[in-house]
């Protein structure tokens, strides 16, 4: 990144120039495709049954600990919730389709877009028994962060709840820095909530597809479907090189 620069005239400090700097786009709500999994924009009438379905071998309902909403008690409840929720254009949801099976398994969005700043951030993660720790988990991840970046987002973000650690270490593992915790930052569900802030920026991007694309390549997986290098051993250099 470039050194800051001071102001010629007032000898005050300012941040490096982004020349031509122009908002990017908003993110069109449209089907990203991988090789394990398939993004489509969130739709009750298609999605909603697959997906009470996969979220009820949450048999204790760990999922819907660290989100504002849920667990829902029966589809119905469920199904509402999507209805008054799918269509908001922020957060912009998606379903998260396994390929293997056509069957949603998970959701995810983008939220507080911000064309403006180029910041954008990824939340409302629910990932099914069924997706999580699977290739389809890490490539529904990419395939956000890879559309963001090439709209031309500057700031890639990910908070979460300071106590949910499997959170805290999947953003680390993606390649997402930390950056801090803000104290009392709001009420989720009765209790107080610090919130735990991770990014990415543009100039990190390139390091950082590289990473994700090469733990994606086939050639990474043995006949039984099992990583030879791990994510984390890929996206660990770019965390130490930021420092």
């Amino acid at each position: 990144m470039a050194d800051s620069i001071t102001s010629p005239y007032l000898d005050q400090p300012l941040g490096a120039a982004v020349p031509d700097w122009q908002p990017p786009p908003y993110p069109p709500h449209e089907i990203m495709t991988g090789r394990f999994c398939r993004l489509e924009p969130l739709n009750p009438a298609r999605h909603a049954h697959s997906l009470f379905a996969a979220y009820q071998l949450d048999a204790d309902g760990r999922n819907w600990t660290y989100l504002p909403y849920g667990p829902f008690a029966d589809f119905s409840s469920y199904h509402n919730w999507l209805e008054h929720n799918y269509s908001s254009s922020d957060p912009q949801f998606y379903a998260i389709v396994d390929l293997a099976t056509e069957a949603a398994v998970g959701v995810a969005s983008y939220l507080r877009i911000t064309p403006s700043s180029g910041s954008i951030e990824v939340g409302h993660l629910n990932y099914s028994p069924l997706l999580q720790r699977t290739p389809a988990a890490t490539e529904a991840m990419y395939l956000l962060m890879q559309r963001a970046f090439a709209l031309g987002y500057r700031r890639y973000e990910w908070k979460c709840n300071a106590l949910n650690a499997p959170s805290r270490a999947a953003a680390q593992r993606l390649g997402l820095s930390f950056e801090g915790v803000f104290r009392q930052a709001t009420v989720s569900k009765g209790h107080n909530r610090d919130t735990a802030w991770y990014a990415a920026i543009d100039q990190e991007w390139p390091a950082l597809n590289a990473a994700f694309q090469q733990w994606l390549n086939p050639a990474n997986f043995d006949a039984q479907g099992r990583q030879c290098i791990t994510l984390s051993a890929l996206t660990a250099p770019i965390l130490y090189q930021r420092g």
